[in-house]
């Protein structure tokens, strides 16, 4: 049976990720079916009723702000369904994917014993997270991004769910686009850096951290985040991918590096998951911990806006709500020319990065216009 399970996980792209039987399978593919559904089916005729009620206020010389909006489509039967329906899938996701790990629960741990690792892993019994982490479970996901309970089912839990979460889209089940797309960045901008320490906040599973380790083999390279199981699993997953990646459990807001101790500091989708202040906070670390000549790279997803159309805000509020985002709205409607210039940073620059799926490989276009969801992602960048 053991040999028939290593055989399994070859078809994978990492052998700790948990592998499911045919049934769990089967209902991990219905809930991405009905996700996308949701989507790419329900979404945009609510777009489309927005679009007129819109319409309609103006003509009627209303003030159609989010709040009105949202009250005027209340009145739409098929609005609360696309809602109900927006969170269900989401439960099912975690609930379908938490017994397929639970299953493996033993194997997975023995996975995660590495005899030899080439990085390391710090975690702090006595750390408190952020209240913006511990307010809500982010993504819905039971228990949020800093349970523990000693053991890496946290992680485990999120990589195979953020796969499907994901639905592919992200690197398949590496999960690891955004990180290739961050370091593209860095080759697109600052071709001649040679970064000897990099920093990944808010790493979670590492899938961001092992593509700068990958990237730039003989760096060394370090990842935070908040989360003790997700830490544990992190390296134990960089170890399996042959990453030497040294993990530790600290708030981005304030580490307990030196000054000046990284050449290149960056994040990936970590600000809407924050808070306003977090953000602020996190730049100035950011500032703190380069080197003169140094670089800051954080990544967003490309969905900013200006709140000049009531149902972009309005949709930012119901995923902050629904999916339980703490600061979607805040990082999407941020200045961070403004915020990383506050901080001390010279030569800013906003824009959007082409996805990458392979860093060193390209494409490395970087410029004021997004190419679209998943085939660009904002990013905002600038030196010590």
């Amino acid at each position: 049976m053991s040999d028939q399970i290593s055989e399994r996980r070859q078809q994978f792209d990492h052998p700790l990720i948990a592998v499911p039987s045919h049934d769990e399978l089967t209902e991990q593919l219905f809930v991405r079916d009905l996700k996308l559904y949701v989507m790419g089916e329900i979404e945009p005729v609510q777009a489309r009723i927005a679009a007129a009620e819109q319409r309609g206020a103006r003509a009627t010389g209303g003030n159609d702000g989010a709040g009105a909006l949202r009250a005027r489509m209340a009145q739409h039967e098929s609005f609360g369904t696309w809602l109900s329906l927006k969170r269900e899938s989401q439960r099912q996701l975690w609930s379908s994917v938490a017994a397929s790990v639970e299953r493996q629960a033993d194997q997975l741990e023995q996975l995660a014993d590495i005899a030899a690792p080439l990085g390391s892993v710090r975690t702090d019994p006595g750390f408190v997270p952020p209240d913006y982490i511990q307010r809500g479970d982010i993504h819905l996901m039971p228990g949020g991004n800093a349970h523990d309970d000693g053991s890496i089912l946290q992680g485990a839990v999120m990589d195979r769910g953020g796969a499907v979460y994901m639905l592919g889209r992200n690197g398949g089940m590496l999960n690891d686009l955004r990180g290739q797309t961050a370091m593209a960045h860095v080759l697109t901008r600052f071709p001649d850096l040679a970064p000897r320490r990099i920093l990944d906040m808010g790493c979670g599973i590492g899938t961001s951290t092992v593509p700068a380790a990958t990237c730039f083999p003989d760096a060394e390279v370090h990842g935070i985040d908040v989360g003790a199981s997700m830490l544990r699993y992190a390296h134990a997953r960089a170890e399996h991918l042959g990453a030497a990646v040294h993990f530790s459990q600290q708030s981005a807001e304030r580490t307990d590096f030196a000054d000046g101790s990284f050449d290149l500091v960056f994040s990936c989708v970590m600000f809407h998951e924050t808070s306003q202040a977090a953000s602020m906070a996190i730049i100035a670390e950011s500032r703190r911990l380069l080197r003169p000549g140094g670089v800051a790279v954080h990544l967003e997803v490309p969905l900013l806006h200006d709140n000049q159309d009531a149902w972009v805000e309005l949709s930012g509020e119901l995923e902050a709500q629904y999916n339980n985002e703490p600061n979607w709205h805040g990082a999407l409607t941020a200045d961070y020319r403004s915020l990383f210039e506050a901080a001390g940073f010279n030569a800013v620059e906003t824009g959007y990065q082409a996805t990458s799926p392979a860093a060193r490989q390209g494409p490395f276009r970087f410029g004021p216009e997004s190419e679209g969801v998943f085939r660009s992602w904002f990013v905002a960048s600038g030196v010590a």
